[in-house]
Parts: structure tokens; C-alpha cells; sequence
């Protein structure tokens, strides 16, 4: 799995904690810990999706545009991090009969794998994650 999921849950749940004012990629950063530019590239996958707004210029930013109850880890995983899972093989010898098959047997396994964990990112949304954040404040 690939940072821009994290950072992408990263910047919702900070957006979804001050919902009522913009806060820019470097707000985001800080809390995250990274370079802006990571921050802003996962901004303009979140924004391509219509999962946040922005405003240039000044006082302008970012702000979560949905309700946070709408927005499921999977849905941001399926942006970010889809088939990351899946594993990569280096090139087998085909006369083989396990290195011409190994890449598809585990491209199946990992897929399924990666359906449960869907199942499982399913059940929780930005909301959850905000509600766990501030129970642990």
C-alpha cells in the first residue's frame, strides 16, 4: 500500500476537523509531516473526485465538500493505492510449470485479498476516523 492512501485519510480527517474554515496544503502538511508538493498532488486527486473544494488566492484552501459519513476508507483506497497488493514477480522461466504459472496464481490470491480487505475498509468512513481521533484527544 502506498503513502497517498494515509495522506489522503491524513488530509480528510483534517479538513473534516475544521469544517468551517480552508486550510492550505501547507496547514495539511505540517500535521502530516511531509513536503507540500506529496500534499498537494493527493489534494488534487481528492478535489478531482469531489471529495474536497478549493479557493485560490487569499484566505482561500481546501475544505472537505461531503458529508463525512459519505466518504468510506474504500472509496480512497480505490483512488490511491488500487492493485497495490498485488505482487510483483520478477520475469520466471516459462518452460517451468511453477514459473510460467506463479504470476497468475498469485495475481488470484492477491485479489481476493484485496476484495476482503475492501469488505473490511467498507466498514469505516472519514466520520470513524474523525470519531476515533477525538476520542483519543
Amino acid at each position: 500500500m502506498n503513502s497517498d492512501f494515509t495522506l489522503a485519510i491524513h488530509s480528510l480527517a483534517f479538513l473534516a476537523l475544521q469544517p468551517d474554515r480552508m486550510s492550505t496544503s501547507t496547514d495539511i502538511s505540517e500535521s502530516a509531516g511531509v513536503h507540500p508538493v506529496r500534499i498537494r498532488k493527493v489534494l488534487s486527486l481528492l478535489k478531482k473526485h469531489r471529495f474536497i473544494q478549493s479557493k485560490e488566492g487569499i484566505g482561500g484552501g481546501f475544505i472537505f465538500s461531503l458529508d463525512l459519513s459519505e466518504v468510506n476508507l474504500w472509496h480512497i483506497y480505490q483512488l490511491t493505492s488500487e492493485g497495490a497488493l498485488q505482487p510483483k514477480c520478477p520475469e520466471s522461466n516459462n518452460q517451468c510449470i511453477v514459473g510460467s504459472n506463479m504470476q497468475k496464481v498469485l495475481f488470484t490470491i492477491f485479489l481476493g485479498a484485496e476484495e476482503h480487505l475492501g469488505d473490511y475498509l467498507k466498514n469505516y468512513t472519514i466520520k470513524d476516523v474523525v470519531d476515533l481521533i477525538n476520542q483519543k484527544q
